[in-house]
């Protein structure tokens, strides 16, 4: 309890603890003298978390027995794999569930769907209420990210960028600039190329539909996207321009087998000291950074994503955030924990595990920054508050739609030269996904 003791003064425990005596929550521990009530608000209140399997669930296990503590509320914690979680929250809310009463969930994989549904409860009414909680302290990105139809459905805990990992030995021995343009990305990975020596020039995902959302990064970067409106846009010039360098590159320099590589797949073959550059997220860094896990950790280097001929664009997202069961049985309960979960000294500690949070404010500070390399770090916050707000078509039907965009790489890869067929195949078919969804 030290650190519970440390933080007492400007804890985000107590914070919700005042709001909630202000706002008239907690009225359900209706036992005890007033002076009880206000110290323990949620007496012998239990709610349900379900979590995906990811660090930051671990951190919020260890800080619970303090949030409890602090509000009476028992918190049980139910954790499932990415996509048993999917499967389980639907099955739940299928048939009218009251738990889980709070959830973790990736908001551009399975919002728009839960939204449509009726499974995530608007919480823009939960934010405004509370000054103290600074909603405006998250990036503009995460929030955009977690609204869907105007609603913000689910609050940002992790956000994820796109950056370029690189060998700094290898760069340094070929008198190499680490590349700042996605020209100067190919023609690095040309001159670095060595498979006879067992250094391929770059790695990346190439399977369909995982190597979606690093292509996009390359897609906007172009001047590109997904869709304009309710248009498909996956065959203009600039969308062509970029499936075709993200698919060269893993042709011509990236590795045998490239084209069934997911993150895990590439981000072992990067961190095994056989590729030279590698683009992909920024919150996987551990999988080349840590020793235990990289032969290269000591070489490892890290960037912002290279720049094309609209700049550097990366995608910048929620990947993972927190959302409530509209049929939860205590609102007030589920809100108090999301609360603390997302306020800024809770992030600061799940941050400091190397979880890289949405808030600014958490970023400015150095005890923020300690949980990550330097170098990256300094990209983070370079990069926080910049990009696009998306990493796959923003639509219900996410799955067929990273297939659609998916067989436009992998043609490039395995050694089409002309995509522009393929690429009006596939509009059409992403078109027709967006025309569905608009009746």
């Amino acid at each position: 309890m030290k650190r519970l003791r440390r933080l007492r003064k400007h804890s985000a425990a107590s914070i919700l603890l005042a709001a909630l005596l202000v706002s008239g929550c907690g009225s359900s521990a209706d036992s005890g003298s007033a002076e009880g009530d206000a110290a323990r608000p949620f007496e012998g209140q239990t709610i349900t978390l379900v979590t995906g399997t990811h660090p930051w669930a671990d951190e919020i296990k260890r800080l619970l027995p303090e949030f409890e503590a602090e509000t009476g509320m028992s918190v049980n914690v139910q954790g499932f794999f990415e996509d048993q979680l999917t499967q389980k929250l639907t099955v739940q809310f299928k048939s009218g569930s009251e738990t889980p009463d709070v959830f973790m969930y990736r908001p551009l994989q399975e919002g728009k769907l839960f939204y449509k549904n009726g499974w995530l409860e608007s919480l823009d009414k939960y934010v405004g209420q509370e000054s103290g909680y600074d909603i405006d302290d998250f990036s503009e990105q995460s929030i955009r990210s977690a609204t869907v139809a105007g609603d913000l459905a689910g609050i940002p805990i992790i956000t994820e960028q796109e950056i370029l990992y690189y060998r700094k030995d290898l760069l340094r021995q070929a008198g190499i600039p680490v590349p700042t343009t996605i020209d100067a990305l190919v023609a690095a990975a040309d001159k670095l190329h060595d498979p006879k020596n067992g250094i391929y020039g770059f790695v990346a995902r190439g399977q369909r539909s995982p190597l979606v959302t690093q292509v996009s990064s390359f897609l906007y970067s172009e001047g590109g996207d997904f869709t304009n409106g309710n248009k498909a846009t996956l065959n203009t010039p600039e969308a062509i321009k970029a499936f075709t360098v993200y698919g060269n590159l893993l042709r011509d320099y990236g590795p045998p087998g490239a084209i069934n590589m997911s993150w895990p797949q590439a981000s072992a073959f990067f961190a095994a000291g056989k590729a030279a550059l590698y683009t992909d997220a920024n919150s996987i860094y551990k999988s080349a950074a840590d020793p235990a896990l990289s032969k290269i950790a000591d070489h490892v280097g890290f960037a912002a994503f290279p720049a094309g001929a609209k700049g550097s664009k990366p995608y910048n997202i929620t990947s993972w955030g927190l959302a409530m069961n509209p049929k939860a049985s205590d609102k007030d309960a589920a809100w108090a924990f999301i609360r603390w979960a997302t306020s800024k000294e809770i992030m600061l500690l799940t941050q400091q595990k190397g979880n890289p949070g949405p808030r600014s404010s958490v970023w400015n500070q150095p005890q923020g920054t300690i949980g990550f390399p330097a170098e990256l770090a300094e990209v983070y916050k370079k990069s926080g508050n910049d990009g696009i707000d998306h990493d796959r078509p923003a639509v219900i039907n996410v799955a067929d739609a990273r297939e659609t965009v998916g067989e436009i790489v992998q043609k490039v890869i395995t050694g089409e030269k002309d995509i522009k067929q393929t690429a009006d195949k596939a509009n059409a078919a992403l078109q027709a996904i967006l025309d569905k969804e608009a009746e």
